[in-house]
């Protein structure tokens, strides 16, 4: 049973939702300074406990080590966002009581009767918000500082296909060739002793005829396949620099000088 002299002790503890799944970790404990009694809890969800939502303590059970409430993780985490600044406004309780379905509580007071963080001791006619430290809560005078540090990697993916593809096209080659042809040339030659023998065989006077070949060369085209490259693809890296950013949060610890009321970071 969670009451106030416990309630302090439940702070850091595993949260365990329906069917025992984890949840995630107590922030803060909200008791109603009227009755003394624990009524709402924060719990640290998502990354490195980033997110905080409320969830009622009416049907939680505390075994001394671990907090289980009968709710869904999913359900808990779509509460409605509520200031966890130590003090419910009473349109913030509304809300919290509407989303879960809860009456007003044992009191019917407003919600200005909810104080934060309950610590053993308690004086129910003191409001009294005491912070939560990483290092645990009241275990010494010192604080712990966190921040986030950004880790930046690379995967491989597919950025593109390409693809060789051969197709036919059809270009015009002129080449210069060298043809030769005969044409009749007409030849005369006088008389002479050693030709007028062949002159003067046959008939004294007669009709004849002579005739030539001509010949002339042609162009002859033909063609033939032969291979000239060889193509294929291949890859190479390129490295090249791209500049990431993001957002990383970081705690700022403040000293106040209760004297001057200066604040300056450390």
């Amino acid at each position: 049973m969670i009451n106030a002299s416990n309630a302090s002790d439940i702070v850091g503890a595993t949260v365990l939702g329906a069917g025992d799944h984890k949840i995630g970790t107590v922030g803060q404990v909200y008791v109603d300074t009227t009755t003394s009694e624990p009524t709402w809890v924060t719990v640290k969800t998502g990354l490195f406990g980033s997110s905080e939502s409320f969830a009622p303590l009416d049907a939680a059970d505390w075994d001394g080590q671990t907090l289980r409430v009968p709710l869904e993780k999913d359900f808990i985490r779509d509460a409605p966002r509520v200031e966890n600044d130590g003090q419910l406004a009473p349109e913030e309780e509304d809300a919290l009581y509407e989303y879960y379905g809860r009456g007003r509580g044992t009191t019917g007071t407003a919600t200005d009767t909810t104080a934060g963080f309950a610590t053993t001791g308690y004086d129910a006619g003191t409001t009294t918000t005491e912070g939560y430290d990483t290092s645990g809560p009241t275990t010494d005078d010192a604080m712990t500082r966190s921040e986030e540090r950004l880790h930046v990697g690379t995967e491989k993916v597919e950025a593109g296909r390409a693809r060789l593809r051969k197709h036919i096209v059809t270009e015009q080659q002129t080449v210069t060739v060298p043809v030769s042809h005969e044409e009749v040339i007409l030849e005369r030659e006088p008389i002479t002793d050693g030709n007028v023998g062949a002159a003067l065989d046959g008939p004294a006077i007669s009709e004849e005829e002579h005739e030539v070949v001509l010949t002339e060369e042609r162009v002859i085209v033909s063609k033939e396949t032969v291979p000239v490259e060889r193509v294929k693809l291949g890859t190479e890296t390129i490295t090249e620099q791209q500049q990431v950013s993001e957002g990383v949060r970081k705690e700022v610890i403040e000293l106040e000088e209760p004297e001057t009321d200066v604040r300056r970071g450390l």
